[in-house]
């Protein structure tokens, strides 16, 4: 499974250089905290049963195999929306939280990351009442907001989830100055 993960995310995978420029730009307020590897927990939100909310359980996926060690929320066991609020209540408080989830927005923006200082409020597209997460957050633009958000989300390309993983594991790998060969 790891070097399915691997392949599939090191293939030529649409990584757009503007969009990967950005993330990097926004990435560095958290860069600038020198913060180690164990210093963050990162808990991505989603489920591998929708292809565009498993964004979230991709990326902790990928966060496990750069080797960091607090990383709640991947393919093997999500954080979902039944799950965030448990999640929530074993965060280490010395520890920054960076909440990574996929989120619907306007028709250009699909395909961007909304980066920010701040929480995020998981499910809010689809109506769910949650709690914020996060010191930080990073949110995936993985499709158009509208009408039936549920549908949306469900059916977004996996090709554009698979290429937004690419482009922010390569921007943290940038970003944290981590072993490119993993």
């Amino acid at each position: 499974m790891q070097q399915l993960m691997e392949q599939l995310l090191t293939e030529p995978i649409a990584i757009q250089q503007s969009i990967y420029t950005q993330v990097l730009q926004d990435l560095q307020p958290i860069a600038k905290k020198g913060l180690q590897k164990d210093d963050i927990v990162f808990v991505c939100i989603g489920t591998d049963r929708s292809t565009g909310d498993a964004f979230g359980p991709i990326m902790g996926t990928v966060l496990q195999q750069l080797s960091f060690p607090y990383v709640i929320g991947t393919l093997a066991e999500p954080c979902d929306a039944y799950k965030v609020e448990q999640a929530l209540q074993q965060l280490p408080s010395h520890k920054l939280v960076i909440a990574i989830d996929a989120c619907l927005g306007n028709e250009k923006s699909v395909g961007t990351f909304i980066i920010k200082e701040g929480s995020i409020q998981p499910g809010a597209a689809t109506g769910r009442r949650l709690p914020p997460v996060g010191h930080y957050s990073i949110a995936a633009v993985i499709n158009e907001n509208g009408p039936k958000a549920y549908w949306k989300i469900q059916n977004t390309s996996l090709f554009t989830v698979l290429g937004m993983v690419a482009t922010l594991r390569q921007a943290v790998i940038e970003t944290w100055a981590l072993d490119k060969e993993r």
